[in-house]
């Protein structure tokens, strides 16, 4: 505390001090309204489960963002985890996270956005696949197979070995409800930190429950897929953030927040005359309705603000289909990505249902700027951003949705 607390103090010390000018080269402190001109905006990245591109939509779009901010910026190693604070991750989503946001032994991320897309290429359309019911066989080796690769990238990293927080939501039988894997609480309370390797499995298993344990054996959950619990986990991570005055001391509401939120494609769901809907498809269209409400709710939040801090990008399976491509397999699920990214976005408008502006790509580009000014504005802010929390043994009860306080600041 003792670093925040002097900060603090300086800045009323200079107020009553000097009048309204803290100093020859800060910004008056009548302007110094929270988290704006202090301290600027939580930047967040929230990211859909498997949609119809079984998650290369979304990686794609990070691979798009990180080459960009790399540009931008000026840093051709930059990571994406460089430029967000908070990431929120759901399903092939939440995996996703892990990969770009859990930190190898260099304490560098372990994937790098490339990294993921191929990754993603080469397993999302197994980890997002729904096996029939009653094959007993299939739903043991599937789960055992996902596990063996989340054990060979992860090791035993667990929540506490992130570099930024991250949020990765389950299904949960023992508790009848949706349960939250964050780095947050793994750090704050005995029984919350958990496995990489588990988290994955948990918030991917759409076959049937996982059964996994918290690292010092306090908690016990039985998961199925997050995509189920939240597919569209964005409010999950706003909600967060606003009740996390620890962390986030300065956030006080949606104009202190700048969040990129990426969807995997909407599937096309039509079903031919009195054809009866498969399990799959009614989980899609639950996932999908579950997705754009959340989508409305959280743009219809920002209001006027949505345009320069709440971007979605999503994209329709339906048009791209009506173009006579022939899509089947992994390999064309990369090509559909793509001519998603092409799609002209959609915005959700206060009263006023949806708004086509330039394509998703365009999107991408304009926030990578945004996201590169918030960035540059940093350097000379008073008080930090985010103030990450660091390990301890304490087991007394969480005072937030997240976690307390730690002198180390993220900027």
């Amino acid at each position: 505390m003792d670093q925040l607390t002097s900060d603090i103090f300086s800045i009323l010390e200079n107020k009553f001090l000097f009048g309204n000018n803290v100093s020859s080269n800060s910004t008056p402190t009548k302007e110094m309204t929270p988290g704006r001109h202090v301290t600027g905006r939580v930047r967040v990245l929230s990211i859909d489960g498997s949609g119809a591109t079984d998650g290369l939509l979304a990686a794609k779009s990070i691979l798009y963002l990180e080459t960009s901010l790399r540009l931008k910026s000026g840093i051709p190693d930059a990571r994406i985890s460089d430029f967000f604070d908070v990431v929120s991750g759901s399903g092939i989503g939440g995996v996703l996270a892990a990969l770009l946001f859990t930190k190898g032994k260099d304490g560098e991320p372990l994937f790098t956005a490339n990294d993921a897309v191929k990754f993603v290429s080469e397993n999302g359309h197994k980890l997002s696949k729904f096996s029939k019911q009653g094959v007993f066989k299939r739903l043991l080796g599937s789960s055992a197979k996902n596990g063996k690769v989340f054990h060979k990238i992860f090791g035993d990293l667990s929540l506490k070995d992130t570099v930024k927080p991250v949020l990765i939501p389950c299904y949960d039988f023992t508790t009848g409800g949706p349960f939250v894997f964050s780095r947050a609480d793994a750090v704050e309370m005995d029984g919350c930190d958990f496995k990489m390797r588990d988290v994955c499995a948990a918030t991917t298993a759409v076959n049937g429950p996982f059964a996994t344990l918290s690292v010092d054996k306090r908690t016990k959950i039985s998961a199925i897929s997050g995509e189920l619990a939240m597919n569209n986990p964005t409010a999950m991570a706003i909600t967060h953030i606003l009740n996390n005055k620890q962390e986030f001391p300065f956030c006080n509401g949606l104009e202190d927040l700048l969040v990129v939120s990426l969807g995997n494609g909407e599937p096309f769901c039509g079903v031919a005359g009195n054809q009866t809907p498969s399990r799959s498809t009614y989980v899609k269209i639950f996932g999908d309705t579950v997705s754009d409400t959340v989508d409305q709710a959280v743009s219809m939040a920002f209001g006027q603000s949505r345009t320069s801090n709440y971007a979605r990008i999503q994209a329709n399976e339906r048009y791209v289909k009506s173009e006579n491509h022939s899509y089947g397999n992994e390999v064309d699920k990369s090509k559909m990505a793509e001519e998603m990214l092409k799609q002209r976005n959609v915005e959700s408008v206060l009263f006023q249902g949806k708004k086509y502006n330039d394509t998703n790509l365009d999107k991408i580009q304009f926030f990578a700027t945004e996201i590169i000014k918030e960035t540059e504005r940093r350097k000379t802010n008073i008080l930090p951003t985010v103030v990450l929390r660091q390990t301890t043994t304490s087991s007394s009860p969480r005072t937030s949705s997240a976690t307390t306080l730690s002198i180390t600041s993220s900027n």
